[in-house]
């Protein structure tokens, strides 16, 4: 009966570097500034859109940035990536003690996939869950309650990792516990502020954490 749903970025991968340059193609494809990547990583968690409306102020340029980006991420940037030391083992230990898990990214389920088979992943996971290339479900808070709908996970029994504040306050909306990671691109204070129970600093550190949740 135990569930977990893990975010993808920042939680299972590093995917900054495919991201943020994904998002500078975009800006310099629309003839804007092109900020450095230290200035971008707030981009990276919330919904894609959201993000390009916030850096260009402008919801017809931040649909038209949309669609730059997946140029390049869809043939190059979703390689540009890497998974965190221990997330496999991890995620063979929880196989092996009997709990469900799924991933819950904001990201596009069609590249989601493809992430999670091209580093292998793919076996360890009942179901992968993104937002749709239209936009729907890409609000965590959403993509958990279909989430939990088409699994049949209880969400008293069911807990969301991720590494940005959407995790938490998705999960809290959900009636899911939330552990929040700091390896990731999000802060303490931002987890715990958007409702983590938890926090660890590791992924080493999970395992113990989510037996003692439940």
């Amino acid at each position: 009966m135990r569930t977990v749903f893990f975010d993808l970025d920042g939680t299972l991968t590093d995917a900054r570097p495919g991201i943020l340059r994904s998002i500078q193609y975009a800006l310099e494809r629309l003839g804007r500034p092109i900020p450095p990547e230290e200035d971008l990583l707030w981009c990276i968690g919330p919904p894609l859109r959201d993000s390009f409306v916030k850096l260009l102020d402008d919801g017809a340029a931040a649909d038209q940035a949309v669609s730059l980006y997946r140029e390049r991420f869809g043939e190059v940037g979703l390689y540009e990536n890497a998974v965190y030391p221990g997330v496999e083992t991890l995620l063979s230990e929880l196989n092996d003690s009997g709990w469900t898990v799924h991933v819950a990214t904001s990201k596009a389920h069609v590249y989601a996939r493809r992430i999670v088979e091209h580093f292998g992943l793919a076996a360890h996971f009942g179901q992968i869950f993104g937002a749709e290339l239209s936009g729907e479900r890409s609000d965590k808070g959403d993509l958990l309650e279909h989430a939990l709908e088409v699994s049949g996970a209880l969400p008293a029994w069911s807990i969301m990792i991720g590494d940005r504040s959407h995790d938490m306050v998705g999960a809290g909306k959900n009636g899911l516990t939330g552990v929040g990671v700091l390896y990731g691109y999000g802060s303490r204070e931002e987890l715990v502020r958007a409702g983590a129970r938890t926090v660890v600093s590791r992924v080493d550190e999970l395992r113990g954490v989510l037996d003692s949740l439940l």
